[in-house]
């Protein structure tokens, strides 16, 4: 009825007088260009949406990659990004325990009320599952579930506790609930909750379903990680296969070959080839370490309908892993199968695992290893090669979204300009960031440009060990010699002296002539800051003890004195637009400077508070108690002599 009634309606227009379109005909281009201006908009906002969904999944990639092995900064970032990303209000994550028990493990944005409800109800059992709540269906189906209106659902009629305060604590209205499987085994799933009744869409589950698999991902490195977290080499292999993910950029061979290479050479197999299903058909799309004759006969075969008695034919209706440990003994090749024959006779092969690649319970290809001895593989190299083939899924999700957004970006040629002057801008930050290396010590201007942020340069009050040092003499040095040769003298210092500090993490408060002001603590922490100090003051009395010698044979009687103090200084930025000094102000700074002033060539002098810190670890001898300017007070110095034997 509604489309007659629309026909009918243009037939009606469509009779109008002549003159009243002519009438109207000045206005249609505004209209078209209000149209226009309409869609550009909703391309635009398409836009932004795909690059945030690809921003997201790339930002949890590289947490996974960087998480070694803790799964939940993965869990907190994977929460979110689904609830911002979705437009919901807040967010739970779940580990699944059995007989419909689930367990929290990580929350977002909770409403106060809810989440003390939650934290008073929660044990280290978890909470059980109304089966007529999402989460009890998702339990009993292993599908998603989405809640339209939470209150018309009967677990909440029902009054059942768990869905009451979810409604009443927390507000909840619509909820969507995706399982996290591995291999059709509940391991958990992602709840996300609006407070208002408005379903999620298609792409918005579709996200949520990502990012539960990522999170299926990092459970399981998490395990394999904590299992082989003696073998550096398997770890590292992991972290590198998932940095190439993320970092391929849609490009999926170079994620097949790091993940051939790595399963291969950590299963201890002589070669491998990935294989995509497409078709009812396997198409081989990389190999590793392929001996040569079987190479260019898979290449010259790159599409395989497999024989489903084989170790592929079986895996599209099977979905398993199929492990053999001799080839040779297998039916195919005593029947004489061309394909098995090939494998054994031209490859060589003799012990096979071929494990599937799944997303959703549909088969997305195969990673087969092979060794040519018969050894048969261990279930942790097995569970290693599965974690490849989840990784490879992943790689191929990722490069289905890129697409889609490159056909995005085709589609709003218009917005270039806009996109093209966001890029300028942020090279333009760039370039800020990279101008406040010429002037800020390294550690402050790194902590700036990660950060993205200059927070740092603002003033603030911390507790800091100051490091001074000088040159005894270098006031007649430098009266009566040539200028040269005092520049001379003062780069070779500075270049011993800069190493030093690089080596020992310190800030360089500033160089003034001969005078060297080093701070720890500030803005890199440091676990005992008076102790790195002091370390680096031995360092240094052994660098300089060398140059002074050097000198002494030039004929330049110099010497060198370091002051260490330990106390709370107010630290910052102070000078004017084109010129900025890191600066610690406060009586630690002086009494270091004063300390420096009363050290004999060769001494160390350090106040109280850092013997307290590093006598433990150096021998020292008090040198007596100073009355140093500016200080209302003796101070008792005592001189560092050498490390203490580690016996």
């Amino acid at each position: 009825m509604r489309r007659q009634s629309k026909t009918n309606a243009t037939k009606k227009r469509s009779r109008k007088p002549a003159a009243i379109k002519r009438h109207r005909t000045p206005a249609s281009p505004r209209h078209a260009d209000r149209q226009s201006s309409q869609s550009n908009d909703q391309l635009r906002r398409e836009l932004d949406a795909a690059r945030e969904q690809q921003a997201a999944t790339t930002d949890v990639l590289r947490i996974v990659s960087a998480s070694s092995g803790e799964v939940k900064p993965v869990f907190e970032a994977i929460l979110t990004k689904a609830v911002r990303i979705c437009e919901a209000k807040f967010g739970m994550l779940t580990l699944y325990e059995g007989d419909n028990v689930f367990r929290t493990v990580a929350m977002h944005n909770l409403p106060p009320a809810y989440a003390q409800r939650a934290a008073e109800r929660r044990d280290r059992l978890g909470v059980r599952a109304h089966p007529l709540t999402a989460i009890g269906r998702v339990a009993a189906t292993k599908r998603f579930a989405q809640v339209f209106d939470y209150r018309e659902e009967l677990a909440y009629k029902e009054r059942d506790p768990v869905a009451v305060d979810v409604v009443e604590l927390g507000g909840a209205r619509t909820l969507v609930s995706v399982p996290m499987l591995k291999e059709d085994t509940l391991i958990g799933a992602i709840n996300i909750f609006r407070q208002e009744v408005r379903p999620f869409t298609d792409k918005q589950i579709e996200l949520v379903q990502n990012f539960a698999a990522q999170a299926v991902i990092a459970i399981e490195n998490a395990r394999l990680l904590n299992e082989l977290r003696e073998s550096l080499e398997q770890q590292t292999a992991t972290s590198d296969v998932l940095r190439v993910i993320s970092s391929s950029q849609g490009e999926l061979k170079p994620v097949f070959d790091a993940l051939l290479a790595n399963a291969v050479r950590l299963c201890e197999a002589k070669f491998g080839i990935l294989n995509l299903y497409e078709d009812e058909a396997f198409r081989t799309i990389a190999m590793h370490n392929v001996p040569v004759a079987f190479a260019a006969l898979r290449q010259h075969q790159s599409v395989l309908c497999a024989d489903p008695r084989s170790a592929l034919g079986q895996i599209p209706s099977t979905k398993q892993i199929y492990h053999v440990a001799d080839l040779a003994k297998e039916s195919a090749y005593i029947r004489r199968d061309p394909r098995v024959v090939a494998v054994v006779e031209t490859a060589g092969a003799r012990t096979i695992v071929v494990v599937p690649m799944i997303k959703e319970d549909e088969l997305i290809g195969v990673i087969a290893i092979y060794r040519q001895e018969v050894r048969p593989f261990t279930d942790k190299q097995i569970a290693l090669v599965q974690n490849f083939a989840a990784q490879a899924v992943i790689a191929i999700e990722n490069a289905r979204l890129l697409n889609e957004l490159r056909e995005r970006t085709q589609e709003v040629v218009k917005l270039n300009q806009q996109l093209e002057q966001r890029v300028a801008d942020q090279v333009g930050e760039i370039e800020r960031m990279s101008r406040l290396r010429r002037f800020l010590p390294p550690q402050v201007a790194d902590l700036i440009v990660a950060s993205g942020t200059e927070k740092q340069l603002e003033s603030h009050r911390r507790e800091i060990t100051a490091l001074f040092c000088d040159l005894r003499g270098f006031t007649g040095f430098s009266e009566s010699s040539d200028p040269e040769d005092v520049m001379d003298l003062l780069r070779d210092y500075h270049a011993a002296i800069g190493k030093i500090v690089i080596k020992y993490s310190g800030t360089l408060e500033r160089f003034a002539g001969d005078g060297v002001m080093v701070i720890f603590n500030d803005p890199v922490p440091v676990p005992n800051p008076a102790l790195q100090a002091v370390s680096m003051a031995l360092d240094m009395r052994v660098t300089l003890g060398a140059l002074i010698e050097r000198w002494r044979r030039l004929g330049h009687d110099l010497g060198f004195g370091i002051g260490i103090a330990h106390g709370f200084a107010t630290l910052g930025t102070i000078g004017f637009e084109g010129r900025f000094d890191y600066a610690a102000i406060g009586t630690v700074s002086n009494v270091a400077s004063r300390l420096c002033d009363e050290a004999k060539p060769g001494q160390i002098l350090i106040s109280p508070r850092v013997l307290l810190a590093v006598e433990e670890t150096v021998t020292v001898e008090a040198v007596g108690d100073f009355e140093l300017k500016g200080i209302r007070r003796p101070v008792a110095a005592y001189n560092v002599l050498a490390p203490k034997s580690a016996n």
